[in-house]
């Protein structure tokens, strides 16, 4: 499809289309009509899982990769629509919802088209691949009343709900510090081939979309587009996305006051360019949070994706997909804590005092119902019932797109080399950072952005 073509079908029926959807509420009985964009990885669990409740049924998805298409066509059935162009979903009058899961590059974009279209959408994480596109975001939402879910699906998980509450509830005490790592060995990484020409069943320009123009390279394209800066944040955006999501949703947080991280693509020999190793510090009132990402060191212990430790004056939460557990910290004499080091002081040196043996500041408790695959189930359902009711969704648009940010603002920093402060919409003092907040889209998608922010 022709861009012309396209905007001005989007500008002859957006306003009609966009008017009877917001006045229309699906009932509770009726079965939600949804268009699937990405038929990857993430994809494929969101169309089983859309698929197999009974208020919602598949009609369409949309892949750039024909080999691809053809399997969900296989998991969906021969009712669903197959489409190589995504525009042609979002035209699709029976879709009254889409599920973007494609590479990071098109989230925000397809997001946009898809509300102006009249569809309700459901964005996978990292929601944007630079700050401001969260913003645009935003406003493309509201402005054609559109539910948007961002895919962080811990929200809707009930373990991770009873842990917010025990949180806030005061359980741990005053917050210290959260703490979350995934380390993982991909040594010696993915290789170097060499640029060369696409796969005939791939259509790499539309997967390119607004991306710059580069040469195909099998690590740059299904899957390994995570590894390079211009798809993606590397695993800061991917895995970090996810963990402080649940930071900000337990305790409110809006933002961060500063950021410092450090690390880069030292050990791992391919020609991929994000981090093998990343160490942020991220400041917000009150506490901070550190994150580590490694690739070239499996280490030990880790909280491992979407887990998190919650460091309080009373006590431990280690909270992660398959539930969760509070460490009471032990009650004991300052005094005879420092009395016990190593032996013992000698004369002159603290000395232990009588003191109530088996005192802890809080209740030990313990959750281990978490199922990682019934957490996209919930996720799911819960999107469905917000589009039904008109109401926010569990992971909403605004609270997705500071948590992004956050991410964005880790990236910065270590490519700068330096602490990026915030003020929660700017960078404070340093213009080449704030320079990095906003990214050109390659044309023709670039009058696509300004068609949709009017």
């Amino acid at each position: 499809m022709k861009r012309r073509e396209f905007i001005k079908r989007v500008a002859q029926t957006t306003a009609a289309v966009s008017a009877i959807s917001a006045q229309r509420v699906l009932g509770a009985n009726e079965r939600v009509g949804i268009g699937v964009i990405g038929f990857g990885l993430v994809g494929r669990i969101h169309t089983r899982n859309f698929h197999g409740l009974t208020d919602s049924q598949v009609l369409a998805v949309a892949d750039t990769h024909k080999p691809r298409l053809e399997a969900a066509g296989q998991l969906v059935g021969s009712r669903a629509k197959l489409y190589s162009d995504f525009r042609w979903l979002l035209e699709d009058k029976n879709v009254d919802a889409v599920v973007i899961a494609t590479p990071d590059h098109w989230h925000a974009l397809m997001c946009m088209m898809a509300c102006a279209a009249g569809k309700d959408v459901y964005v996978e994480k990292p929601l944007t691949l630079f700050v401001r596109e969260g913003g645009w975001m935003i406003d493309v939402a509201k402005r054609h009343k559109r539910v948007v879910q961002v895919g962080t699906q811990q929200r809707s998980a009930p373990h991770y709900q009873k842990a917010r509450e025990l949180i806030r509830s005061g359980r741990l005490g005053q917050l210290v510090s959260v703490q979350c790592s995934y380390f993982r060995n991909v040594s010696p990484g993915f290789g170097n081939p060499p640029d060369q020409a696409p796969p005939p069943d791939l259509d790499y320009e539309m997967w390119l979309g607004p991306a710059p123009k580069r040469p195909y390279n099998p690590n740059r394209s299904i899957y390994h587009f995570r590894w390079f800066w211009d798809y993606s944040g590397g695993q800061m955006t991917n895995l970090g996305q996810h963990s402080l999501d649940v930071v900000h949703w337990c305790v409110d947080m809006k933002g961060p006051s500063a950021v410092t991280s450090a690390g880069g693509r030292f050990y791992l020999k391919d020609n991929c360019e994000v981090p093998d190793v990343q160490d942020t510090i991220i400041e917000y009132p009150g506490f901070q949070a550190v994150v580590q990402f490694h690739e070239c060191a499996a280490g030990g212990v880790t909280t491992g994706m979407g887990g998190l430790a919650f460091h309080g004056t009373q006590g431990t939460m280690v909270l992660g997909r398959d539930g969760y557990e509070i460490i009471p910290d032990k009650k004991e004499k300052p005094a005879n804590i420092v009395a016990k080091i190593i032996g013992g002081h000698p004369v002159g040196g603290p000395q232990p005092e009588p003191d109530e043996a088996g005192q802890f500041w809080t209740e030990p408790a313990q959750d281990k119902t978490g199922e990682w695959k019934g957490q996209y189930v919930d996720h799911a359902r819960n999107f469905l019932d917000s589009v039904k009711s008109r109401k926010q969704p569990n992971s909403d648009l605004e609270s997705g797109h500071r948590v992004a940010t956050v991410c964005h603002l880790a990236n910065i920093s270590l490519k700068l080399g330096r602490k990026i402060r915030w003020d929660g919409e700017n960078v404070v003092g340093d213009a080449e950072a704030e320079s990095m907040l906003m990214r050109p889209y390659r044309a023709p998608w670039d009058a696509e952005l300004r068609a949709l922010r009017g």
